[in-house]
């Protein structure tokens, strides 16, 4: 389940960003988990490995609930979603890893280790191989039959957990690969589709399991199971936001991350479980990680589902404490006049305004003097600089910012961001703010559902622009042109208007 939702093509486009945080969160999370439970009183030595296990699972966040949370809320592609989701991936793969040594724990050195490693080599390039050579090759045979679909990537599983074994490998560790394999194949996703029921099932099998197992807690399992919640939540919030941070992405893209990060992972209990059989670490162990993780589901996502509320008090507290966000400047009279001067003034930056501004360079408009923008993307941020363009770090949800920035004195005044995708206000919201600011400046508006045309120009907009016409219009041009054998026609008008194109958003 967990290896189908890799994406390594995504991984390799991830940045310096996601790897350098996930490699500190992983890293320093595991060993900060491993000092803590040690000081605590946690076994490890002498056959037992408790602290590490927990260690390492503390490390690890859930990726179902995560993507399932991110999803309902719209923000698998916001900047803070991606992190996180980068973030997770790269969790995944530390598990490879760590399953590669777990069988060897009782008699570990590094020829053992270094072996271990070389078959987990083996058996991912052979998967990836197979998956890349025959799988497309068999699947578009099976393909006619929803059912021999299922049979098909359930059998793979089963043959690469198998073929795991073999190498002296686990299972699981199997079928996390089996499941990277299948993720990078072109019928990745009509086969995701299709075993979802299949996963699904198992998947409320697993819990179902997991409730069984747990015993009655007492005082002692609840009591451990509480102390490991909140060192999740404590060293995640660590080990997620300080990376972040000394990378300058601000004080809200580090802080999300680390929001949507702090709970245990589905992963965390089986690596306890297989801890359990192996002798590792005692049931006890594992019953706690197992109440920490029930714990932590219920109340992170709650959080999660506020998230944007909690952040919003957390900056203001950490900037009493002296942090500074991408909107503290040296100098006042620099932040003051940031963007001050400027006719035309974006409040958001996403796809649109990126393309109008990719535009207005194409027709070679001067926008140094011209265009201002408001923001709390601090990729937009960086890159707004560097190409010369006003920008002020800060939410545009906040009266206050959008008097800071100047919006008293914008001629024309662009909300180019729908809906959908804004956070902690809206567009009517945003057209109200401007107008009891500003009562002359032109404000066009963005809707994205039609009801909302009348709401904004009720607010104050002087004009609304509905983005699936414009969209609607060039699907219909498109049309005519295949009618008329001109497609290639239109191909090279697009190609033409890529070439040397500069998105800040691509």
């Amino acid at each position: 389940m967990i290896g189908l939702e890799i994406d390594l093509k995504k991984i390799v486009r991830a940045g310096r960003v996601i790897v350098a945080t996930a490699a500190f969160q992983i890293a320093v999370g595991s060993l900060l988990g491993v000092g803590f439970f040690l000081a605590v009183g946690v076994p490890m030595g002498g056959g037992r490995w408790d602290a590490l296990y927990l260690g390492v699972g503390a490390a690890l966040s859930s990726t179902v609930i995560i993507v399932k949370v991110l999803y309902d809320q719209r923000e698998l592609d916001t900047l803070p979603g991606r992190i996180t989701l980068g973030v997770l991936v790269l969790q995944d793969l530390f598990v490879i890893l760590f399953l590669a040594i777990q069988p060897n724990l009782q008699n570990l050195h590094f020829g053992i280790g270094l072996l271990s490693v070389a078959r987990v080599a083996v058996l991912v390039a052979a998967a990836l191989l197979i998956s890349r050579f025959v799988l497309p090759w068999l699947f578009r045979r099976i393909a006619q039959l929803p059912e021999l679909v299922v049979v098909g990537a359930v059998a793979w599983c089963f043959f690469v957990c198998e073929a795991a074994v073999l190498l002296s490998l686990s299972r699981e560790m199997g079928a996390l690969v089996a499941g990277i394999a299948l993720s990078t194949f072109p019928y990745a996703l009509d086969v995701t589709a299709k075993v979802t029921s299949l996963r699904d099932f198992f998947v409320t099998l697993f819990f179902v399991a997991l409730g069984m197992a747990l015993p009655v807690p007492d005082g002692a399992m609840i009591a451990s199971g509480l102390v490991l919640a909140a060192f999740v939540v404590v060293s995640r919030l660590a080990t997620t936001f300080i990376p972040l941070y000394a990378l300058k992405q601000g004080l809200r893209a580090s802080l999300l991350p680390a929001i949507n990060l702090a709970q245990l992972s589905e992963f965390t209990l089986v690596l306890l479980q297989l801890g359990v059989q192996s002798k590792h670490i005692s049931a006890g162990t594992s019953s706690s990680a197992s109440f920490a993780f029930v714990v932590l589901a219920v109340l992170s996502t709650f959080v999660m589902m506020r998230s944007d509320a909690v952040a919003r008090v957390s900056i203001a507290g950490l900037k009493r404490l002296g942090l500074r966000d991408l909107d503290h400047r040296p100098d006042d009279s620099e932040s003051g006049g940031a963007v001050h001067g400027s006719r035309i003034m974006l409040l958001g930056f996403y796809r649109t305004a990126s393309s109008l501004l990719a535009e207005f360079e194409r027709q070679n408009v001067p926008i140094e003097d011209q265009i201002s923008v408001v923001d709390f993307n601090p990729r937009v941020y960086h890159s707004l600089r560097e190409r010369g363009v006003k920008v002020l770090y800060g939410d545009i949800g906040h009266s206050d910012v959008l008097k800071h920035a100047g919006i008293a004195d914008a001629q024309i005044v662009l909300l180019s961001v729908p809906d959908a995708l804004l956070v902690g206000t809206t567009n009517e919201r945003l057209v109200r703010s401007v107008r009891a600011i500003n009562p002359t400046a032109k404000i066009i508006a963005t809707a994205d559902v039609i009801g909302n045309v009348q709401v904004l120009y009720d607010a104050g907009a002087d004009h609304v622009i509905v983005s699936r016409f414009a969209e609607a219009n060039a699907l219909l041009d498109a049309i005519r042109a295949a009618e008329e054998g001109l497609l290639q026609d239109r191909r090279a008008e697009l190609d033409a208007q890529l070439a040397g194109r500069r998105e800040v958003l691509p």
